[in-house]
C-alpha cells in the first residue's frame, strides 16, 4: 500500500495533482487507515497514470471522466473527435505563430519585396527613420488598396532617387518635419519641388495616378497634413506657383 506522496512518485505527477484530480472526482480517496492516512493500491497507480496520459494528451479534465469508464467503442470515437480539435487548435496556433513572425518581419509586414526595398534605399541614403516611416504608413495604404499597381509605383519611386534633386527634396521634408509653418525655409522647398514638377511636365512624364480614388488620394493628403506642422502652408505655396494637391499634384 503506498502513500500519496508514493503515488504520485509512481505515476510521474505531484501530490497537488493527485489532490486535484480527488477534488474534481476523477480519482476516488480511499479510506484513512488506523494511523489517519490514506493508503493506495495498484490500482490507484493505474487509474492515476491513465488520468495522467489523458491530461497530458490534451483532454479537458471534464471529459477525463467520461473516457475512464466509456467502452472501447465510445473511448474510440472520443479519441477521435478530441484528435480532431486538437488539429485545429495547432492550426489556429501555427496561424498565430505565423501573424507573430510577421509582427517581427517590420517593413514586410504589410507592404511587398518592392516597396521593402524602397524603404531600405531610403535608409542607406541616411534619410531619418521618421521620414521612413511616414513612407512605410502612406505605401502600406496605397497597398491595400492597389497592390496591382504597386510594382509601377516602386519602379518610379526608385527611378526618382537616382536623381539627386529628388533626394535633396527629401532632405529637406526631412528637415521640414520639426519646422513651424511660417519658417522661411518653406521658400526653397517650394522652390525645389516645383523645379521639379515643371521638369517632368516637360518631359512629358505620365504617371497612373488615375487609378487611384479621389478617397485614396484625399487619405493620404490627410496622413500628410497631419505629421507635419508646414504641410498646410507648403500645399498654399504651391499653389500660389500653379500646383494643387500632394498625392495627385496637378496644374491649376
Amino acid at each position: 500500500m503506498l502513500t500519496i506522496g508514493q503515488l504520485a512518485s509512481y505515476a510521474g505527477v505531484t501530490v497537488r495533482a493527485v489532490r486535484h484530480y480527488h477534488a474534481k472526482g476523477l480519482l476516488p480517496e480511499p479510506e484513512r487507515d488506523r494511523s489517519g492516512y490514506r493508503r493506495y493500491d495498484a490500482h490507484a497507480v493505474v487509474e492515476l497514470i491513465k488520468i495522467r496520459t489523458l491530461a497530458d494528451a490534451g483532454v479537458p479534465l471534464a471529459r477525463v471522466r467520461e473516457l475512464l469508464g466509456a467502452s472501447e467503442e465510445e473511448f474510440d470515437a472520443a479519441v477521435a473527435d478530441i484528435d480532431r480539435r486538437l488539429r485545429a487548435e495547432i492550426r489556429e496556433r501555427q496561424r498565430h505563430r505565423e501573424r507573430i513572425a510577421q509582427l517581427a518581419a517590420g517593413d514586410s509586414l504589410a507592404l511587398p519585396p518592392e516597396a521593402v526595398a524602397y524603404l531600405d534605399r531610403l535608409r542607406e541614403l541616411g534619410l531619418p527613420e521618421p521620414l521612413v516611416e511616414g513612407e512605410r504608413d502612406a505605401w502600406i495604404l496605397v497597398a491595400a488598396q492597389l497592390p496591382e499597381q504597386m510594382p509601377f509605383y516602386m519602379r518610379m519611386k526608385q527611378l526618382q532617387l537616382d536623381d539627386p534633386a529628388t533626394v535633396e527634396l527629401y532632405r529637406d521634408l526631412a528637415e521640414a518635419i520639426a519646422w513651424q509653418a511660417d519658417d522661411p525655409r518653406l521658400l526653397v522647398v517650394r522652390d525645389r519641388l516645383v523645379g521639379l514638377l515643371e521638369a517632368a511636365d516637360a518631359a512629358g512624364w505620365e504617371g497612373e495616378d488615375e487609378e487611384m480614388s479621389d478617397e485614396l488620394a484625399e487619405l493620404l493628403d490627410s496622413v500628410f497634413m497631419e505629421s507635419m506642422p508646414i504641410a498646410r502652408r507648403l500645399l498654399e505655396l504651391l499653389e500660389e506657383s500653379g500646383w494643387r494637391g500632394w498625392t495627385k499634384l496637378e496644374r491649376i
